[in-house]
């Protein structure tokens, strides 16, 4: 039996369900990517088509690395730079990934430094 990725199953429509909502918003988009070790995020801005401020558990800063603790300290650092570059509101695009654990974790670090979803 062929190995089949997931962009031919329901997370990809999933994902574009999400995507198609939050780009209506008219908002920059702070994207998040979860791996088995990791979490990603980054400020993106559809109309110019430029990604604005970046954040990862790979990032020296990060002790915890990609758990719940690691996390919320990367939406810490990702609000931190996005009020130093002027965001505060973005519209949250967990693209795949269910609104729990991890992904909840960072959105609630984003919040507590100063960006409104």
């Amino acid at each position: 039996m062929a190995f089949k990725r997931y962009e031919s199953n329901s997370a990809i429509r999933r994902a574009r369900r999400v995507r198609a909502r939050v780009k209506a918003q008219n908002r920059v988009r702070l994207s998040v990517f979860r791996s088995a070790r990791h979490v990603y995020a980054q400020l993106i801005d559809d109309q110019n088509g430029k990604t604005l401020v970046t954040a990862s558990s790979l990032e020296a800063a990060i002790k915890d690395g990609g758990n719940k603790g690691g996390a919320e300290a990367v939406g810490k650092l990702l609000g931190e730079r996005a009020v130093k570059a002027g965001v505060t509101e973005v519209a949250f695009d967990r693209g795949r990934f269910p609104y729990h654990g991890r992904v909840q974790a960072l959105a609630e670090g984003a919040r507590s430094a100063g960006l409104k979803f």
